[in-house]
């Protein structure tokens, strides 16, 4: 008799489908986004080390266990921001709040100051984070308040259908993870913010288009000072950056603190839950394989 283990059914299923490239929706009003596919990228970019993929495939239901090639946004002017920075004539938006929390800077521990005298290794002297000092702020805020989606979210967001919080008006950006190159080094961050300027940017953020902001140079990604200390960076620098899923982080200080960083607490991985259901999946697919043979015999 054939047994047919978890492990071997979860590859078999991989394997068969092995071609298949991630799909995220199709629509014609939402046609300018980039493809994500599981295929390697034939996009130049920064040449980078990171951890092999796993096996990429699609089944009955979506593999989370695939991983989505991100595309590379290239020559992206980044400037520094900060949580508790004091409203500008140039930004006059504060940072005490961001657009996903609205005490960030009491969560935080205090106030990030920037200065470098006032930081140790890459968090601020004063106090020990309570979340990670590694962030930064994307122009695009995938709800528009507590209780809903913007339309084009589920269409033009990758991972929208991994999302472990399924319920209207809740965040499926925040806390997602990006590789930030500049000058060849290569740092790790986490999604905590909207901006530079605007929060409804997703033709940039997930689409192929350069950033609709024209102040600060065209600014496309703000950086915490953890970011720009790590990179050497100064504001209005460029960086090259994409989206990576948390399964191909490697170690490094952006793993060292926080409440919100899932090296600290794995139950906060943003797939863990898709994992978890697709698992769910292949025993169901296991069980009713062990009872058509049963019948079958």
């Amino acid at each position: 008799m054939i047994r047919l283990s978890l492990t071997s059914l979860m590859t078999l299923t991989v394997c068969a489908t092995a071609h298949a490239d991630i799909t995220t929706g199709s629509s014609k009003k939402f046609s300018n986004r980039s493809s994500y596919s599981t295929r390697p990228s034939t996009t130049s970019g920064p040449v980078v080390r990171t951890p092999t993929a796993r096996p990429t495939g699609r089944a009955a239901v979506t593999n989370p266990f695939t991983t989505i090639r991100y595309p590379w946004k290239k020559n992206i002017t980044a400037t520094v921001f900060w949580i508790g920075e004091r409203p500008t004539p140039r930004n006059p938006t504060p940072n005490h709040a961001s657009s996903w929390d609205t005490q960030w800077q009491l969560n935080y521990g205090g106030f990030d100051n920037p200065d470098k005298s006032a930081r140790i290794g890459y968090r601020p002297k004063a106090f020990t984070p309570r979340l990670n000092p590694f962030y930064v702020a994307l122009p695009y805020n995938d709800c528009i308040n507590h209780a809903v989606h913007r339309p084009e979210a589920s269409e033009v967001i990758p991972w929208w259908n991994r999302r472990p919080d399924k319920r209207p008006g809740k965040t499926s950006c925040k806390g997602r993870w990006l590789q930030i190159v500049h000058n060849g080094k290569v740092c790790y961050a986490q999604w905590e913010d909207c901006g530079p300027f605007t929060t409804d940017d997703w033709q940039y953020v997930f689409g192929n288009k350069p950033p609709k902001n024209s102040k600060n140079n065209g600014a496309g990604i703000d950086v915490s000072p953890a970011v720009r200390d790590y990179l050497g960076l100064t504001s209005h620098e460029k960086v090259h950056w994409r989206f990576i899923d948390f399964s191909r982080v490697p170690r490094g200080p952006w793993s060292q603190y926080g409440t919100n960083n899932p090296f600290i607490n794995p139950k906060l991985d943003p797939d863990l839950k898709a994992k978890q259901d697709y698992m769910l999946y292949l025993r169901k697919m296991r069980d009713r394989t062990y009872q058509q043979k049963n019948v079958s015999r």
